[in-house]
């Protein structure tokens, strides 16, 4: 790589990389002080925990393949199964996870009259248990079929245990990851598209009978519902993005645009980032307490940086 495009990679990658390990731990932090507290974690804590870790890992993981690739001239058949098989599955649990959110929020703001909705909603915790086992049977078909792929490519390669070329094993990579990611999110990325729809139909058919009163956006039902479908749109936009950002760099690696490929890095980051941050923004409590821990740091910092006498 240039040293002109690794400065501004890193000047732009860094940042990213602080926000989302940032927002995920204050996410951690403020459920583990309510776990304490509580002595139990609701639901949703649940869902948001294991999100925040699943996020975090994943940040983790880009950055060190990024910097494997950037570093190394070769890889073992071994190497490159662990960096498919670690991101496919901090990747399918970061999917999955949002989804169950989003099915969440549905099933806990909106308001219909179907008798199939008010099953489902009075059986909440079982549904969303039930989605999650449901994945990992997607998971498996995933891990098997990149297993599968990865086992025909080396073959091809002769039997070899190494991969002597870094723009192979990169071009390898990015081609499994991306329609893997494309063919297995599909599901998922469907469920949560069904439960912003429906949301915005409640908030519809909520705000038509709220015109018969004087209440307005000031009502608490209207703000739940807003609330919800910032983040549920937040986040479709956002893997839209990330899964865009995968095939322009699939696109560019072909082409050999390390521009492009620096890029759509830099925008695929956003994806674990920028959601979980939003998330924050959209949740009073978890505002409130990230603003109490951003400011004992802060006090702490101060103090450390002042000279006893």
């Amino acid at each position: 790589m240039e040293p002109v495009l690794h400065s501004i990679s890193t000047t732009v990658v860094v940042p990213e990389f602080i926000l989302g390990n940032l927002s995920n731990g204050l996410i951690m932090v403020k459920i583990c002080i309510d776990w304490v507290n509580k002595g139990e974690l609701s639901p949703i804590d649940q869902i948001l925990i294991i999100l925040a870790i699943s996020r975090i890992t994943l940040i983790w993981e880009v950055l060190f393949i990024w910097v494997k690739t950037q570093s190394i001239s070769f890889i073992t058949k071994e190497e490159l199964k662990i960096a498919m098989f670690c991101p496919i599955l901090s990747g399918h649990f970061n999917l999955w996870l949002a989804t169950a959110l989003s099915i969440f929020y549905l099933l806990r703001i909106a308001n219909f009259s179907w008798q199939i909705f008010h099953y489902l909603k009075c059986r909440l915790k079982q549904l969303i248990v039930g989605v999650l086992l449901g994945s990992l049977a997607f998971l498996l078909a995933s891990l098997i079929k990149t297993s599968i792929t990865l086992e025909e490519r080396f073959h091809q390669y002769g039997g070899n245990t190494t991969v002597n070329s870094m723009e192979t094993e990169f071009a390898l990579f990015s081609e499994l990851f991306l329609f893997n990611t494309a063919m297995f999110s599909l599901t998922p990325f469907s469920l949560a598209l069904i439960s912003f729809l429906l949301l915005i139909f409640s908030l519809w058919k909520h705000r038509q009978k709220m015109q018969l009163n004087a209440r307005g956006q000031g009502d608490p039902n209207t703000k739940a519902h807003t609330n919800a479908m910032k983040i549920i749109v937040s986040f479709l936009l956002l893997y839209a993005t990330y899964i865009l950002s995968l095939l322009t760099a699939w696109i560019a690696e072909k082409h050999q645009s390390e521009l492009v490929q620096i890029i759509c890095m830099i925008t695929g980051l956003m994806y674990p980032s920028a959601h979980s941050l939003i998330l924050i923004l959209g949740n009073a409590k978890l505002m409130q307490t990230s603003l109490l821990i951003l400011r004992h740091l802060g006090c702490r910092l101060k103090e450390q940086k002042i000279p006893t006498t």
